[in-house]
């Protein structure tokens, strides 16, 4: 198979404008008869509701960190089928990534750049022009030459105050032999609104975030050369495209683990003692041919997720169900409950109104139904959010916090779940400005060490229930995706549910 040609939407740092000219890009090309494939650098689930607004098509996570390095061409090559042109947004600055606290990566893992050079795909700067005149050429001589492993194709100066300045920045571009690929105007009408950990999700901008996003593709269609990108457009990937049934058939039957979280000796478990051994996927056992039914939490309150992990889900033979808590019962016949991150805080009081919904998950989750709570979750787990009932099945209670938590983790599962056995290593991201206010009597699910050196316990582990704070990518993890749907089918049979 041909790869799909790509351009990586790239800046100097954060604040450049990024997700504005991607969206609008985006939006562009498929107005002109492109099949686009969106695609996000990092952990990040906000500009992707953007990216699949403008594409019609989901958009989705290119992030070696989380899924293994050795996943990110079959994803790419996955997301991008049936496309002519795919559009990677890039995370922060060009290089930026995780960092190394040894300084030793000659990439910074998990950057635009490593991403760009794995894709072989062309880099387009975003520069925001504001205060910037003919030492310009200085600053895109260093990006241009300070990494020879990728290629920098092209700048479009954003946020650009005349035109006698935009005259300036494009003699500055030409003295380093870079073409400019568009100039954008200053535009603060396009600001969409933003949040705490970021904009605000598109499936709660509603129809905000449709005007939003036209508005970025009309003011990219006006000003930006849209058939020299076509042009620069290129990829040089290889191998075959990632497969949800063959990852999961793939996982390892000995250690039951696949990928990055495996290959770690437990020597280094963060409490300083060797992890017990890990237990192999179970089988799936026989049911009806539909599968059990696993619940996914949607809506405004819910929307942080990857796409990966409801194709996950039914190559495992799950039959998945969308619904919203703000509003909705809990699907018919449910036998595994999904619940993952968004902005509960925002909506507690209407999360809180729907009783219904949480007496039924609290009433499965003591029966044995398994749950997967990552982050937002995991509030609604707790019995109480900033004052307002939940559905209680954590013992602890949670409110906004005077602070950001941030980052990527390096985890060992500390007790056994539906999802993970004691002694499990897996990456994971935090991204919260919430807080448990006291810690929950459950057994926590996970430890690891702070950069300062000291020993996090987080999140907890009872019954059936996992439910924490780290955000896992599924794709990197498609044998704990195997346990919960094996979990969810022991339950339908158990309860008579299906």
């Amino acid at each position: 198979m041909v790869s799909v040609p790509a351009v990586v939407i790239a800046a100097p740092a954060s604040g450049s404008g990024k997700t504005t000219l991607a969206t609008g890009l985006i939006g562009a090309l498929r107005r002109a008869g492109h099949r686009v494939a969106p695609f996000k650098v990092g952990p990040d689930y906000i500009d992707p509701g953007y990216h699949g607004l403008a594409a019609g098509r989901p958009g989705r996570n290119l992030d070696p960190v989380l899924v293994g390095a050795e996943r990110v061409v079959p994803l790419y090559r996955h997301g991008s089928r049936g496309c002519d042109i795919a559009v990677v947004e890039g995370v922060m600055g060009l290089f930026d990534g995780r960092i190394d606290e040894n300084n030793t990566a000659p990439v910074a893992e998990g950057s635009t750049a490593q991403i760009a050079a794995m894709l072989g795909a062309p880099v387009i700067l975003v520069v925001d022009a504001r205060g910037h005149s003919q030492s310009l050429a200085a600053l895109l001589h260093g990006f241009a030459t300070f990494d020879t492993g990728i290629r920098l194709g092209g700048v479009i100066l954003n946020r650009v105050g005349s035109e006698r300045h935009e005259q300036v920045l494009r003699a500055a571009c030409a003295r380093v032999g870079l073409p400019v690929l568009g100039a954008l105007p200053r535009m603060a009408e396009l600001a969409v609104p933003s949040r705490h950990l970021g904009l605000i999700p598109a499936v709660e901008h509603g129809t905000a975030a449709h005007a939003a996003t036209d508005a970025m593709t009309e003011l990219v269609t006006a000003h930006i050369d849209l058939p020299a990108i076509v042009a620069l457009a290129a990829s040089s990937t290889a191998g075959p495209q990632w497969n949800p049934a063959d990852e999961l058939h793939a996982a390892d039957p000995v250690d039951g683990s696949t990928g990055s979280a495996a290959a770690v000796s437990t020597s280094s478990a963060p409490n300083g003692k060797a992890g017990a051994a890990v237990a192999a996927a179970p089988a799936p056992t026989s049911l009806s041919p539909a599968g059990p039914v696993v619940a996914i939490a949607g809506g405004a309150a819910f929307t942080f997720g990857y796409a990966e992990h409801r194709e996950l889900l039914g190559a495992a033979g799950a039959r998945v169900v969308a619904f919203d808590p703000l509003r909705d019962e809990l699907p018919s016949g449910t036998a595994g409950l999904v619940l993952p991150g968004g902005f509960p805080e925002e909506h507690a009081a209407d999360l809180a109104a729907n009783t219904p919904l949480l007496e039924a998950i609290a009433h499965r989750a003591r029966a044995g139904m398994p749950v997967h709570a990552e982050c937002a979750g995991l509030l609604y787990l707790t019995r109480t959010l900033d004052g307002h009932r939940m559905a209680g099945v954590i013992d602890a209670d949670a409110e906004f916090g005077p602070r950001l938590t941030l980052g990527y983790r390096d985890a060992v599962a500390l007790t056994a779940s539906p999802l993970w056995q004691p002694g499990e290593r897996v990456r994971g991201h935090e991204f919260h400005r919430t807080r448990l206010t006291a810690p929950a009597s459950a057994p926590p699910a996970w430890a690891w060490r702070s950069p300062s050196g000291e020993t996090v316990r987080e999140g907890a582990a009872a019954h059936r229930v996992h439910a924490s704070y780290l955000h896992t990518h599924p794709a990197g993890n498609p044998t704990a995706v195997a346990r919960f749907v094996s979990a969810a089918t022991d339950f339908a049979r158990v309860s008579a549910l299906v």
